[in-house]
């Protein structure tokens, strides 16, 4: 019977618990780590530059709106009166309301002689030094005391003709007359000329209202950058 039993293998060999084998994670990125770090720092300087710069931009607009608003009159060598639009000898508005203050100032004996200035364009019969001297000698100022500086085309142009003509007459203070908003470039280019300069300016200019306000915005980004790398760069 032996034979005849079928026989049995029992296998008591203990099974073990299958895990299942977590994905590896894949390396950490080091670089972008770095990157971080450097991206953020980068970001704190700019914003750093930006707000000095903005800050510095604020400054130079209330220095042109202060300086606007004051009047520096006093005993100088010469009264510079700076040119502005004329057609055909005839002053423009802006630059009569310039010359009138010039008129206002001369009975005061602030100074012996006025430079008028301002070159003219192609075609132009007269030049703004031209139709500005020939207002002022119609209001009481005398032709022998009324010198022109004709070539100049920018601000700097006549600035640096009128201290060339004044140096060789032994002069350098001067009085600006322009507009308000014109009034602090116009005195710092004088004193990159070499002039020791001062302001008035005139109080019945046209130039009002949001476009006076537009030509100080301008105006401060112009003295905030001839600061940096001079007016004669402009």
């Amino acid at each position: 019977m032996a034979d005849d039993v079928l026989a049995t293998h029992t296998d008591d060999t203990p099974v073990g618990i299958i895990r299942p084998v977590e994905a590896r994670r894949p390396p950490r990125d080091r670089s972008r780590r770095r990157r971080r770090p450097l991206l953020r720092r980068t970001l704190l300087v700019t914003l750093f530059v930006v707000l000095v710069l903005l800050g510095y931009y604020v400054v130079s607009l209330l220095q042109v709106w202060s300086t606007g608003k004051s009047d520096q009159g006093r005993p100088v060598d010469a009264i510079v009166v700076l040119g502005a639009a004329q057609y055909d000898g005839e002053p423009s508005p802006q630059l009569a309301a310039r010359l009138d203050h010039v008129a206002e100032l001369w009975p005061r004996e602030l100074a012996p002689v006025v430079v008028t200035t301002g070159g003219g364009r192609p075609g132009d019969r007269f030049t703004e030094a031209q139709a500005s001297a020939s207002y002022l000698a119609e209001r009481g100022v005398p032709e022998s005391a009324i010198l022109l500086e004709n070539a100049g085309s920018t601000t700097f142009e006549s600035m640096e003709n009128v201290a060339a003509e004044l140096e060789q007459r032994g002069l350098d203070r001067v009085l600006i007359v322009t507009d308000p908003y014109h009034a602090l470039r116009s005195r710092l280019i004088a004193e990159e000329a070499g002039l020791e300069a001062y302001v008035s300016p005139t109080t019945t200019s046209v130039v009002t209202g949001g476009t006076a306000l537009k030509r100080e915005l301008r105006e401060a980004g112009g003295v905030m950058l001839g600061r940096v790398i001079g007016f004669d760069r402009l």
